[in-house]
């Protein structure tokens, strides 16, 4: 069968194409004095399956039946089926360990039978597989391209079959008369009823508060407050699996599971990075208490640079901590692997960039967590929990080039990074079991040569005596017992921003605002919907991450606890940061006009303009922006004429009602779009694509570059600024940088930390990244194609001004003392699959790690 792309035709084009050259084979017949040929058409399919790992494909224990999209059986009310195909075989590749099948399927069906909008598939045998794609090809007329991405379950387990819709989209009062009752039929299916629990094989969605994170019966230290349904402790919801503990086995609906590549290589990268921590932690791990290194050198030796020892099988211990069917895997797929950690990008030119004050400065704006700062707009500081800032002009004149701070302020030039009034509240609760944790404000300024600068650190706590705040003032110094002072306290902002970043800008403001969305989307619009097309790519894997995060990072005793210096108030100090989330700010343009970092600019194609020219996440991040928002513009331009039709769509209503009031109901009270227009429609979709991958890999995939060497982000500290006159002071003057080094994280939690960052930093070979989809027949419109390669151009001409931003000297923030470029932003859109691993760059479409 051939399987060259044609040009697809709009559904009614197609059907009249089909019709009309049937009718024309049976009058060409009549003419000639023939007789007329069965009335019947023949329908040639490939089927591409892979099967999940040690498992065989489904072969002849699997059968497909076809659902008309033109013609309507008077029994059902739906699309007429065809007869029963069996899947037969005709090649198997593999690809790293996998087996993926074609499998043909052949049917016959009668001429009125026209056009399949949709299939149905009986899995029969005992496992199941991921179906990857579909073909049909319809009396050499037509292609029908299916891009199905799912797992198809056992039917003894599921008890139905499994329906997957073709590429054709349309608004529900365009759907042909045979897909009506099918298309309703399916969003109802993955309703479910909010009881039960849920099995793997289920495909429903429903809500649910995160009411699983702890676990009292493993005492009172696990147990944790219900986050959202409450006005304490608001929360976006996720999806329900009605188990009552984090323990228990995760659920994630079949389409939203990872692909079983992707399983693989996140389970082999896990692997890998727990040979990393092994390795320096194995005579450690026996202890109780690992301790602190003894010295730079010491830490530096967890990384092996190039080239490194390798080992050269899976080590016992590790054999002991992973389950058996993962590991069987993993032994196949690791022939070898690098002893060591490889070496982080922060100190990979100079290994001392880190102390540099530009540098710390600069990550606030070009690293990892660089939507915190904020233009300075009322000096001191204001406080909205108490005390103002005990930061006054004499700390700070003397380092603003000659200004004043009125001056200084009035030209743009202060700005804060404000990591106070939000933990305050939480000092007393978390500065136990050996924290020691301050709130922090940090004034920085622009100097002369664009480069930022820090001019002041206020580190503050409660006084244990009075509710009152105890704080002490920091100032820059280059020599003596100042100057380790001042890098103590940088220490402790770094520390604030740590937590700041993996809580918040990581997982609540990507991961976990977008999971309502994903379930909406499933529940409310149908797959042949438009925008469920268009949205599809950017929700790919993000809920069985979110499910593996629950399981493992955010639970009670997991792994943030046992290494953020936020511990056991980590989850319930992300709910209190949501109380301030607005949906209608998280677009790029309206989170720098909040931070004041940003005016703006009706001339300027993104609204805005930025305060100062060498912000690169600010820069390259309006350029995604701008493209992204084109892109949906003229997507959504294509199906939505008027604005009367967006109000008419009753899936797009329900669609975005049911985000305002159940899947964000905590936040229904607060501004949102009103969806009532093209204008409400694009925004609110450019914002969640924009989150769902720009903004996401702005915050994720350079955490290893950056987060894996903790002297430049700690996790936590384990000691306070000394004070002249004490034990610790003298302990201090002894030797600053011993205690510098017993400040931060113990061994084994660097270690650990350092191995999380190598699993969340990487790049998988089959991510998809923004410009590129599944499957190049994802949709049957050309215009749409057409719009979509634009989009693709668009993104290219991004990537090449971002480089040339790279290479120009005078954009001092691009690079800074510690030479890395800024990439997070680059986009990819090669097809080049050798990018995989810690790049650094490129923005996948979807929430994928």
């Amino acid at each position: 069968m051939s399987t060259a792309k044609k040009k697809p035709l709009p559904l009614t084009l197609r059907i009249t194409k089909y019709v009309n050259t049937i009718h024309s084979k049976m009058t060409d017949h009549l003419i000639m004095g023939e007789a007329v040929p069965s009335r019947h058409s023949m329908i040639h399919g490939e089927i591409v399956v892979v099967a999940d790992p040690g498992h065989s494909g489904p072969g002849k224990s699997a059968y497909v039946r076809l659902c008309s999209c033109t013609k309507v059986d008077p029994d059902t009310g739906k699309g007429k089926l065809s007869k029963k195909a069996i899947l037969r075989h005709v090649k198997t590749t593999k690809d790293k360990g996998l087996n993926i099948t074609v499998y043909s399927v052949k049917f016959k069906v009668e001429a009125e039978f026209g056009i399949p909008g949709a299939f149905l598939i009986t899995n029969e045998h005992k496992h199941k597989f991921f179906l990857q794609s579909a073909t049909f090809e319809v009396s050499s007329v037509e292609i029908i391209h299916f891009d199905c991405q799912s797992w198809v379950y056992p039917i003894r387990r599921t008890k139905t079959d499994r329906i997957f819709f073709s590429n054709t989209c349309c608004l529900p009062n365009q759907t042909p008369a045979a897909m009506v009752e099918l298309r309703r039929e399916e969003l109802h299916s993955v309703r479910g009823d909010g009881t039960g629990e849920r099995k793997e094989w289920e495909r429903i969605y429903e809500y649910d508060h995160y009411g699983d994170l702890g676990n009292a019966d493993q005492g009172h230290d696990h147990a944790r407050p219900i986050l959202g349904g409450n006005q304490a402790h608001p929360y976006p919801r996720r999806i329900r699996t009605g188990r009552t503990c984090s323990n228990n086995d995760i659920f994630v609906p079949p389409d939203e599971q990872l692909h079983p590549k992707k399983l693989l290589e996140l389970l082999s990268n896990s692997i890998q990075s727990a040979v990393h921590f092994i390795v320096p932690e194995k005579k450690s791990l026996v202890k109780e208490d690992s301790g602190s290194f003894d010295s730079f050198n010491e830490m530096l030796e967890v990384f092996s640079g190039n080239q490194g020892q390798q080992v050269e099988k899976v080590p016992d211990v590790v054999r002991k901590m992973a389950p058996n069917k993962q590991l069987k895997r993993m032994i196949r797929a690791i022939k070898t692997v690098q002893a060591k950690f490889p070496l982080p990008q922060i100190i990979a030119e100079d290994k001392w960039a880190w102390k540099d004050d530009r540098e710390f400065a600069r990550q606030m704006i070009a690293g990892i967590n660089p939507a915190r700062i904020q233009r300075l707009q009322e000096f001191p500081p204001y406080s909205e929990i108490g005390e103002e800032s005990s930061i006054e002009a004499a700390h700070i004149a003397h380092n603003l080039d000659g200004l004043t701070i009125e001056q200084a302020m009035s030209q743009n030039k202060i700005f804060i990074l404000d990591h106070h009034d939000y933990l305050m509240p939480f000092l007393n609760r978390i500065n136990t079991k050996g924290i020691c944790a301050y709130a922090s404000r940090t004034l920085l300024f622009s100097s002369r040569d664009g480069m930022l600068k820090p001019v002041a650190i206020e580190l503050s706590f409660p006084d244990s005596w009075s509710d009152e705040e105890v704080h002490e003032v920091f100032v820059p110094a280059s020599q003596g017992i100042e100057a380790a002072l001042w890098q103590l306290a940088k220490t402790q902002v770094t520390a604030n921003d740590s937590a700041h970043h993996q809580l918040i800008s990581h997982w609540l403001h990507t991961h976990a605002v977008v999971e309502p969305f994903i379930i909406a989307t499933r529940r409310q619009l149908s797959a042949m919907h438009p925008i469920h097309q268009l949205l599809r790519p950017h929700f790919r894997d993000t809920m069985h991450i979110n499910a593996l995060f629950r399981h493992i990072l955010l639970n009670s005793g997991g792994v943030l606890e046992k290494t953020l210096f936020t511990g056991e108030v980590s989850m319930e100090l992300s709910s209190e940061l949501y109380k301030e989330w607005r949906f209608d700010e998280q677009g790029l343009p309206s989170d720098l006009l909040k931070r004041g970092m940003a005016i703006q600019d009706l001339e300027s194609p993104a609204g805005v303009k930025l305060i100062f020219h060498d912000y690169p996440y600010g820069e390259d991040g309006l350029d995604i922006w701008i493209a992204i928002k084109m892109w949906v513009s003229d997507f959504c331009s294509v199906f939505y004429k008027q604005d009367v039709h967006i109000q008419s769509d009753e899936e797009l209503q329900a669609w975005w009602s049911e985000i305002r009031n159940v899947g964000h109901g905590d936040k229904k009270h607060e501004k949102w779009y009103e969806m009532k227009n093209l204008a409400d429609l694009i925004e609110a979709l450019t914002t969640l694509i924009w989150t769902s991958s720009a903004l996401h890999a702005s915050v994720a995939f350079g955490q290893y570059a950056y987060a894996s060497y903790a002297p430049n982000r700690p996790t936590l500290c384990r000691k306070f600024i000394p004070e002249e006159g004490t034990v610790e002071f003298a302990e201090f003057l002894r030797d600053t940088d011993r205690y510098y080094i017993k400040m931060l994280p113990r061994r084994s939690e660097m270690t650990l930390w350092i191995a999380l960052m190598e699993v969340l930093s990487q790049h998988t070979s089959d991510q998809e990244y923004l410009g590129q989809r599944s499957m190049v027949q994802w949709t049957d419109k050309e215009e749409v194609h057409q719009l979509f390669m634009k989009f693709e151009r668009n993104l290219r001409d991004i990537r090449g001004r971002i480089r040339e931003r790279n290479k120009n000297p005078e954009l001092r923030n691009r690079g800074g003392p510690a030479k890395i470029p800024y990439e997070l932003l680059l986009p990819n859109i090669t097809d080049d699959r050798s990018t995989a691993g810690i790049i650094g760059k490129g923005i996948p479409n979807s929430i994928s790690i």
